[in-house]
């Protein structure tokens, strides 16, 4: 159908460079780690993309006024999706490896269905809930050796709450996103505007703290800024905004799923990241239960039970 194939075309190129941008970005935030506050660093690299973005939208003379209650909107974008959700990323990684970031963080897909049921009255399918049970095991899986006992000081515990707040305040940064798309705002000039909020909440937040401005010369830090700014913030998140607004945050958040894989070669390659039992049974787990999550029913009954094709002798 030649009608449908651009719009396909379209959003597998959305879905590819999405993945392998934020895929990757989980390891190039272990460069921002140390030196450099995780509040300062932040602020580097959304008042970079705002200013990028900025720019882009003076050369093309786009529209940036909106009404003060969809400003009102973008503010809550900026403040979950550009700031609290990133402050709290980057605070995981300090106690857990960007693969094991990446792979608790695809709960908010399960995050993202559930809240278009509560702000958009969008029904949930009963395999919902199975997939999100199977999630939720893999998680506990995932991070069996750590929970053991229960220890609360333990340190990978403590990135799995972060993480998993990270993905709550990520969630309902979309749940902002589907509203703003819904009421016809241009994604490039509300991420524009959102960057910009984002960046001075985040200068906020590092005065009222009395953090130091403190800068790590280091190429590793310098590079990875760079391309945490323009390709994990400024192209990054208008491929995914695309998608959410084209095909609904339940379809869009299979790019989550993917993250992992992406994380997970190169954490194994770059980390000294180590598999385990647990790694692949709760890996498998997540991405199961993901996967069920998307997947009808029906679409599952016909690919397990429809009848094989015979060869001919």
């Amino acid at each position: 159908m030649p009608s449908t194939m651009p719009s396909t075309m379209k959003n597998s190129l959305l879905y590819l460079v999405t993945v392998l941008i934020w895929g990757s970005t989980w390891f190039a935030i272990e460069f921002q780690l140390g030196e450099v506050a995780v509040e300062v660093s932040l602020l580097y690299r959304f008042a970079l993309s705002a200013l990028l973005m900025w720019l882009f939208c003076w050369w093309r003379r786009l529209p940036m006024r909106f009404s003060a209650k969809d400003h009102g909107f973008i503010a809550l974008l900026a403040l979950f999706n550009f700031a609290l959700n990133y402050i709290l990323i980057y605070q995981a990684q300090q106690y857990l490896t960007s693969a094991m970031t990446a792979i608790a963080f695809t709960t908010m897909l399960l995050m993202n269905i559930v809240n278009t049921r509560l702000f958009f009255g969008k029904p949930v399918a009963k395999r919902i809930y199975f997939g999100a049970l199977m999630g939720i095991a893999g998680i506990v899986v995932l991070f069996y050796p750590d929970l053991d006992g229960l220890d609360f000081t333990n340190a990978s515990l403590i990135g799995l709450v972060l993480v998993l707040g990270s993905a709550l305040s990520a969630s309902l940064g979309n749940m902002a996103s589907v509203r703003n798309s819904r009421a016809g705002l241009p994604i490039t000039q509300v991420n524009a505007w959102g960057m910009l909020y984002g960046a001075i909440g985040l200068t906020l937040l590092v005065l009222v703290s009395g953090t130091p401005f403190t800068f790590s010369s280091s190429p590793a830090f310098i590079i990875s800024l760079l391309y945490l700014a323009v390709f994990g913030s400024v192209i990054a998140f208008a491929t995914y905004f695309a998608l959410l607004k084209g095909m609904g945050p339940e379809k869009a958040s299979y790019t989550i799923v993917l993250f992992p894989l992406v994380a997970v070669v190169l954490s194994t390659l770059f980390e000294d990241f180590v598999w385990s039992g647990y790694t692949f049974a709760g890996f498998a787990l997540v991405l199961l239960g993901n996967a069920l999550v998307l997947t009808p029913f029906a679409k599952i009954k016909a690919l397990l039970f429809s009848p094989r094709p015979q060869l001919a002798p």
